[in-house]
């Protein structure tokens, strides 16, 4: 039998399977024989390996029944020969063991074995199987035996080189790689830990292990994250964890903890294997961003911001609780713009509809700013509510999202509007100041202008109402405005704008007045309205108006010039003796022409120092010695030669002026009167006027003395002479103390014109009167009016009650002169007594 399968063998191996043929016909039909055929062709696949030792055949049992030498290929050579079971000595008893396992199954896998050769050298070899049926059925296996040392190797190396280059990646891998490996038995204690961890740490790394790394945690963070460690230990679950470590120069660093277990086929935990990574600048970040959300929050909260928040890809929006409380909403009301624009004012709701569909366009602007009115859905209340709106978007430009900011402004509205009534109204009349009520006038006259139309405008002035402050005090002329302005407001057309421009002075302007007639008769209306006495604290008290009034069109087609007119028709008012309405003419153009005219020559007078003054002696009626001298004031014209005061009478009236010409006069009779003490001759005191005007100048009577002591000329030479305007005048308080001043010095001052105004006879108690002059009104008819004579008597004996010297103006006449010295008035003064002359005309003697 063993020839027999030895001789197959050979054939097998010789012709390559040709006589396979043969073999598989003994005994078998045709398709054992083609199965069979196959077996042996897969089997010859074997001989693509090389190099092969022998080929072999075994029976089930695993004897060998042929086999033979591949001479000259194989470098392992055995002791004797491998038939039988003697091929057992060349193996190992677990690569016997493990071969003759292999060989029942039905495809044996290919083995690499140990075997050993004839000198005891061991090569390693692959056994290669094929299980098969012999014609009579009996089961065999065919094989073949290669050396694969050489292959084995070179397989080995090139294993130990992948090795060696895997670890040079992992070890680059770790060592350029910012976060550190580590790996952790199941029970949670460190194994391995990349070199990194010292770096950063000071930590050796044998240090690091088992529980090691919690020394370097921050203290606050340890609990926390063993807890956290142990919990996941017992779960398995992946461990997501920062923490804090300490770095080797004592600062700490944030870091980001991750692992995950590794499991064996049952599901039991092998092995943890994590990283350490620096999260510090995230978590920094992380923390600046929440302090800068907290401080916006704070912002937010303490700037009573309300937010709506609108996410234009979902379309979704948000209403902060500062919003919801703005606009009174309850927090489980849904915000839709439905019910946003039903909280509108009405008059406010197009514009947040404009502003929300131009959301739904995406054609809202990056910014924008408005100001909305709100009616509050808990209580009704009006709100200002101050929108403010961002828009981001996408690199497309599409709206990503929008953000509006609502500031509650009602209190601060309500206090811009009350500066803003401040500043453009009359805090004590309430009605608009000069600024508003201008505004209105030129607004009007533009809109007259287009129409082709015409107004009124009316300047109205309180008549007295300095007299009424003076004689009852400021809160009766309070009063009286006040009485004024409401009695104006109810009298005029219901078209009319009123504004109080200052002081006593009042405005009206109205389309329906829009001629003269209308204009009279609504003027006349208003004076007789204005006679009603107006009550204050139980007295009453009497107003007067002076009006003025011009036409717009005919008087003059823009605001200011038809303001121009209208003052000069107040001026001829109050110069006509008030208590009337003028309408404007073109003569009082004319008026005010000479005026600027007369206000002209008077700045010449004093800038070329043309005035002189002219001196009047005031004589003894009983002796007719003179007594002191009035200067009064003449300039000289260069063409038309010595000129009255009348030629400049408008200057008196304007105050720079005014104080201007009183110091020039002041200086020439200084000038005169030096010129007289030094000739020997004594003129009595000089009297100069003084106006109102130069009281309101601070340091009157200072400059008075002063230029007296320059001159060194005795103050009892000296006489000022005021009119009862100046006790009327604005600055009481100065006037009363320059005329105290001037009666501590010695200076006498005179009361002009007494008798003629409104001067109370409490004046003559409160003021260092020294002189009362009796008006020539007065005078000149007193020899034919009783009630004139009698008038000049009671004057004489006021005067000698308060122990004042009283001077009589304009005698004109013996009899007056006769009259007055009969009713024991001691001082003359009038063309009869003595005309003015110039100081070259006086002379020491006349």
């Amino acid at each position: 039998m063993q020839q027999k399968w030895s001789g197959a063998v050979d054939r097998f191996a010789d012709r390559r399977f040709e006589d396979a043929r043969l073999i598989a016909t003994q005994g078998q039909s045709h398709q054992d024989s083609l199965r069979f055929r196959n077996n042996l062709l897969f089997s010859s696949a074997f001989d693509l390996v090389s190099p092969t030792l022998f080929r072999w055949v075994a029976d089930d049992r695993g004897h060998i029944l042929a086999w033979r030498r591949e001479s000259g290929r194989a470098r392992l050579r055995f002791a004797g020969r491998p038939s039988g079971l003697a091929w057992r000595a060349a193996l190992d008893r677990g690569d016997r063991r493990q071969l003759l396992h292999a060989a029942q199954q039905e495809n044996p896998p290919p083995l690499t074995l140990r075997l050993r050769g004839a000198a005891g050298e061991r090569r390693w070899c692959r056994v290669r199987m094929q299980r098969a049926r012999t014609a009579d059925g009996d089961t065999i296996i065919v094989g073949t035996v290669e050396d694969v040392e050489d292959f084995q190797r070179t397989q080995a190396q090139a294993l130990e080189t992948a090795l060696t280059e895997s670890r040079e990646h992992y070890r680059w891998s770790v060592e350029l790689s910012p976060q550190v490996p580590w790996t952790a038995a199941p029970d949670g204690r460190i194994e391995e830990v990349g070199p990194r961890f010292t770096d950063l740490t000071g930590l050796p790394v044998e240090q690091a292990l088992g529980l090691g790394w919690l020394r370097v945690l921050h203290e606050e963070d340890v609990p926390r994250v063993s807890a956290l460690w142990t919990d996941h230990l017992v779960s398995g679950d992946p461990i997501d964890v920062d923490y804090r470590i300490k770095l080797r120069d004592g600062g700490y660093r944030w870091m980001r903890a991750r692992a995950g277990a590794r499991r064996d086929d049952q599901g039991r935990i092998i092995r943890w294997y994590g990283t350490l990574e620096d999260v510090h600048a995230r978590r920094v970040a992380q923390r600046d961003l929440a302090e800068s959300e907290e401080r916006f929050r704070l912002a937010v909260q303490s700037a009573r911001l309300g937010i709506w928040d609108f996410d234009a890809a979902t379309g979704t929006r948000n209403w902060s609780a500062e919003l919801r409380r703005m606009l009174g909403v309850a927090r489980d009301v849904e915000p839709t713009a439905g019910l946003a624009l039903s909280l509108v004012h009405p008059e406010d709701r197009d514009r947040l509809r404009a502003m929300l569909e131009s959301v739904a366009a995406g054609t809202l602007p990056a910014h924008f700013e408005d100001m909305l009115r709100i009616h509050r859905a808990n209580d009704g209340a009006l709100r200002w509510i101050k929108s403010t709106s961002w828009t981001t978007r996408t690199e497309a430009g599409r709206p990503m999202r929008i953000i509006v900011t609502f500031l509650d402004v009602t209190e601060e509205h309500d206090s811009e509007e009350r500066i803003r009534w401040a500043a453009t109204h009359d805090p004590m009349t309430r009605l608009p100041n000069r600024a508003l009520w201008q505004a209105g006038l030129d607004s009007m006259a533009e809109e007259a202008r287009a129409r082709g139309e015409s107004f009124a405008l009316l300047l109205l002035d309180i008549d007295d109402l300095k007299r009424t402050n003076d004689s009852l005090g400021h809160d009766a002329g309070d009063a009286l405005l006040c009485a004024f302005a409401a009695r104006l407001a109810a009298a005029a057309p219901p078209d009319a704008v009123i504004g109080r421009l200052g002081g006593d002075e009042f405005g009206l302007i109205a389309p329906s007045l829009h001629n003269g007639s209308l204009v009279e008769a609504w003027g006349s209306a208003l004076i007789e309205e204005l006679r009603r006495p107006h009550l204050h604290q139980g007295r009453s008290l009497d107003c007067g108006v002076s009006m003025g009034a011009a036409l717009f069109g005919a008087d003059g087609d823009r605001g200011d010039e038809l303001l121009k007119a209208a003052d000069l028709a107040l001026y001829a008012s109050k110069a006509a003796g008030r208590g009337r309405l003028t309408l404007f003419h073109s003569s009082l153009r004319a008026e005010a022409q000479q005026r600027g005219s007369m206000i002209h020559m008077a700045r010449a007078v004093i800038a070329d120092d043309l005035l002189m003054p002219y001196y009047q002696p005031k004589v003894d009626l009983r002796t007719r010695k003179v007594t002191g001298y009035e200067a009064l004031l003449r300039w000289r014209h260069p063409r038309l030669g010595v000129q009255l005061p009348g030629s400049i009478a408008a200057a008196f009236d304007h105050g720079e002026i005014a104080v201007a010409l009183t110091r020039k006069m002041l200086a020439a009779v200084l000038h005169d009167l030096v010129r007289w003490l030094d000739a020997g001759y004594d003129p009595g005191r000089i009297a100069i006027n003084a106006s109102a005007a130069d009281f309101t100048h601070s340091g009157f009577a200072d400059f008075v003395l002063e230029r007296l002591l320059a001159a060194n000329v005795p103050t009892d030479r000296l006489e000022i002479e005021v009119t009862e305007t100046v006790f009327l005048g604005r600055g009481a308080d100065q006037v009363a103390s320059a005329l105290r001043c001037f009666a501590h010095a010695g200076v006498r001052v005179a009361l002009d014109d007494f008798g003629t105004g409104y001067a109370s006879l409490s004046h003559l108690k409160h003021y260092p009167v020294n002189v009362l002059k009796i008006d020539r009104s007065f005078v000149s008819n007193m020899d034919h009016d009783a009630g004139d004579a009698a008038i000049a008597d009671a004057i004489v004996k006021l005067g000698a009650s308060f122990g004042m010297e009283v001077v009589a103006e304009g005698v004109e006449t013996e009899a007056q002169a006769q009259l007055l010295r009969d009713r024991g008035c001691p001082i003359g003064q009038g063309f009869h007594l003595g005309r003015p002359k110039p100081f070259d005309a006086i002379r020491p003697g006349n």
